[in-house]
């Protein structure tokens, strides 16, 4: 790494402009704007730098910079130079997906309507992107209805004109036929202007234009075109009905909205016109290496907005420094006035929140396929084993968890991962005998020692031996490379206490405190902070969120069926045996008070008479309670 002060620049003006770090092979790998150079340059070569501004100074080796006149000069330069340069340590967009756009060839002779992938043919209208191609078909088949523009290709389109039969599309009265000259050029292109419109156009507005038309042609006893702008008329408000998001159409604006995680976030756009969602699509972003001061609202506006006009108003679901020099930039895009807001309340602010469970969706997905990636797991176990100083990696991860309420119906939960992915086959769960007085700390010793006297008194069995006499492979035969406990200090010493009684001195252990995401190892006074964006301390989250889950789900069962048993201790004539059966069919209080008389005495012992009083005591009961949520089960 280079030495800052080795290339530190001097006589830095005081005007606004754009700078550029480059590295040793001289490929730009940081743009960023300033209204005063100078100050902003100087900044990067003091002593306090974050942690990854600290990284781009040291990987660069000098830094230029170019004066512009105003804030707005800068801003499109900066957005001009990333575009071009790609620069490693700025905001970099990941779009996997290709989305599709309706396409309208005004540039033919004869327009054709058609589905694109690409936006790069000019004098071609695109409109979308759809997110999803099923609801792109389904309203492109609906459009030819209204509007039937050719949607043929010219080789089919010339043999038409050549032996003038036109294609089924023209029987079935999804193409106008221009081929064959049903209609004329000049109304054919008439029409592909309309279908164009109708995209950015309130469905009011057409309505009212074919209904005026439509009343012309009947005037004119054009009575057969007149009948077709009538299925035109209902064919738009059929298509109005069935939309699936239908808001008020005051509103037409592109909204925005970003959900962040520990190492990336995600972007969606929902384009509204007239209150009919007319596009959606979603970007995701690697924090590796952006910035502290990088502003993911701003780098998102350039992103969108580098091949098609801004509308009149953008809603974003934050406040962002930078507000006032996008609007000016996007206003000149545009060549009209553009407003950015962040809506606080009604239709407006219903819609951000969609389009923020829509971005929360797009990350988790996106996340998802991730995880199984073996490069981004090795990544993450590298890290983790040189922040703890491991020995080896850690390839067989074990956390614990305990689950409580107030001291009762305890619980724990031992989830696995290996190389970095859970292995459930190897989840376990152990029951705490509540007559035993635990809290969190003891019950964290009880545990680990209950899984490491497992471990001892199976690891010396012959596995190969096991095999050939068929039987299973124990349980608890393998050691984990490292334990993971959640908590802090207490749980992290009452493990390693537990270890020690066991003379086990081989295996790693740290615990993850909720508060502050601090990783804790015994005896260690001061907890190891992992940097925000760790691909080691994401895959250690997964884990102990996961270990968490697991035994929220055991805690909740074994509660349930506790509050079954002592429900049925009050009826008479319900034994120890018939007590036993109806907690093992049901399992629940709800599922038992769901349950109809003639589903209770069908189970084996239990009878019709029984059945009876079983099924009214429940009912003269009290509502019994969720106690996770303070749902009511039952009335």
């Amino acid at each position: 790494m280079s030495d800052p002060q080795s290339y530190r620049p001097s006589g830095i003006p005081t005007d606004p402009g754009v700078y550029r770090f480059f590295d040793a092979h001289d490929k730009v790998i940081y743009v960023g704007k300033a209204k005063n150079l100078k100050n902003r340059l100087n900044s990067y070569f003091g002593s306090n730098l974050a942690e990854k501004t600290y990284r781009m100074v040291h990987t660069a080796v000098r830094v230029d910079w170019t004066i512009v006149d105003t804030e707005v000069e800068a801003l499109q330069l900066e957005y001009t130079w990333i575009k071009s340069e790609n620069p490693q340590f700025n905001i970099q967009f990941r779009d996997d997906k290709s989305y599709p756009y309706v396409a309208i060839s005004l540039n033919e002779e004869f327009p054709k309507m058609y589905i694109s992938r690409q936006r790069k043919i000019k004098g071609v209208k695109y409109f979308g992107p759809f997110a999803h191609t099923w609801a792109l078909r389904s309203t492109f088949d609906t459009l030819l209805k209204i509007y039937p523009v050719r949607t043929c290709s010219q080789s089919n389109f010339e043999k038409a004109q050549k032996t003038k039969r036109q294609c089924l599309l023209g029987d079935i009265g999804k193409c106008s036929a221009p081929c064959v000259e049903w209609i004329s050029k000049e109304d054919h292109r008439a029409m592909a202007h309309q279908l164009a419109d109708f995209f950015n156009s309130d469905t009011s507005e057409i309505l009212t234009y074919i209904e005026s038309e439509m009343q012309k042609a009947s005037e004119n006893q054009e009575f057969e075109r007149a009948a077709k702008l009538r299925d035109q008329i209902s064919a738009i408000r059929k298509s109005g009905e069935t939309t699936d998001a239908a808001h008020s159409e005051n509103i037409s604006a592109d909204i925005i909205a970003i959900h962040e995680e520990l190492t990336h976030a995600a972007a969606t756009l929902f384009s509204v016109r007239f209150g009919r969602i007319v596009a959606s699509r979603s970007w995701i972003i690697d924090l590796a290496n952006v910035l502290e001061e990088e502003e993911l609202v701003g780098a998102t506006l350039s992103k969108i907005y580098a091949d098609q006009s801004p509308p009149s108003e953008i809603l974003i679901d934050r406040e962002f420094k930078s507000q006032e020099e996008y609007e000016e930039w996007l206003s000149s895009l545009a060549d009209r006035k553009v407003r950015i807001a962040i809506p606080q309340r009604g239709d407006k602010f219903e819609l951000i929140q969609t389009v923020k469970r829509n971005a929360h969706q797009a990350l988790v997905q996106y996340l998802s396929k991730r995880s199984s990636d073996a490069a981004v797991s090795g990544r993450a176990l590298e890290e983790i084993s040189e922040a703890l100083e491991l020995a080896e990696l850690p390839l067989r991860i074990e956390c614990f968890d305990i689950s409580n309420i107030q001291g009762k119906h305890m619980v724990a939960s031992m989830v696995v991962f290996e190389d970095g992915r859970a292995k459930k086959s190897d989840y376990r769960r152990f029951a705490i005998d509540d007559e035993l007085e635990f809290d969190d700390t003891r019950a964290m010793h009880h545990v680990i020692a209950r899984r490491m006297k497992r471990y001892l008194a199976e690891k010396d069995i012959d596995l190969d031996e096991l095999k050939m006499e068929g039987g299973a492979r124990p349980k608890f035969a393998y050691p984990p490379h490292l334990i993971v406990v959640d908590g802090g200090q207490p749980q992290v010493a009452a493990a390693a206490a537990a270890l020690a009684e066991l003379g086990i001195t081989d295996v790693a252990l740290c615990g993850l405190a909720k508060r502050l995401e601090e990783v804790w190892l015994p005896e260690s006074p001061d907890p190891i902070i992992f940097p925000r964006h760790s691909e080691g301390l994401y895959l250690l989250q997964r884990i102990r969120d996961e270990a968490h889950r697991f035994a929220i789900t055991f805690h909740r069962s074994k509660r349930s069926k506790v509050m079954l048993e002592s429900l049925l201790d009050e009826i008479d004539l319900l034994g120890e045996v018939r007590r036993q059966t109806l907690l093992e069919r049901f399992g629940s209080v709800a599922a038992l008070k769901k349950a109809t008389i003639d589903e209770i005495a069908a189970v084996p012992g239990i009878g019709r008479k029984i059945a009876t009083l079983v099924y009214e005591h429940l009912q003269d009961s009290e509502p019994s309670v969720d106690i996770s949520t303070g749902e009511i089960l039952s009335d």
